[in-house]
């Protein structure tokens, strides 16, 4: 299974459209090689540079979305995907861009391929689903692109 996105390639800079700095919406990305076993997908965005005096745990998730059709191959620029929207670290659904602030930081996009569906409610937490998700990925791919703020 792969993650790609034509807007940048894996270890690249994300573009500034798609962070606070610009319209804050969300890339294209690309799924491919989904397993045909697969009942739903699991789109997740999240930031492990966070500093410590910020968030205890340094994590930002930015994005969660559970129970997509297995089938969905694209989400195109500034859409939501179908599926069950989950909770960011805002309290908000729907996509959060990059806004490190402090320096340049990573920002990996996770999509998991799963042999259920999650019995969960809409705006569930990253958590939840993570745990929901154990012993249910079939495969998972990422794709990790960096963004630091022009000050």
């Amino acid at each position: 299974m792969k993650l790609t996105s034509s807007a940048f390639k894996p270890g690249e800079r994300i573009p500034s459209i798609y962070t606070c700095d610009g319209d804050n919406v969300n890339p294209p990305l690309e799924i491919t090689g989904v397993p045909h076993e697969a009942e739903s997908l699991v789109l997740i965005m999240d930031d492990p540079d966070v500093p410590r005096h910020l968030r205890e745990d340094g994590m930002w998730d930015h994005w969660v979305v559970f129970n997509m059709p297995p089938d969905t191959s694209t989400i195109e620029e500034n859409t939501e995907p179908d599926g069950t929207p989950g909770i960011g670290t805002n309290g908000k659904t729907g996509y959060f861009g990059p806004c490190p602030p402090d320096r340049e930081h990573r920002y990996f996009f996770k999509v998991f391929a799963l042999d259920t569906r999650l019995d969960l409610p809409d705006k569930s937490t990253k958590a939840d689903v993570e745990k929901a998700l154990a012993g249910h990925v079939l495969f998972h791919a990422e794709l990790m692109g960096t963004y630091e703020r022009n000050r």
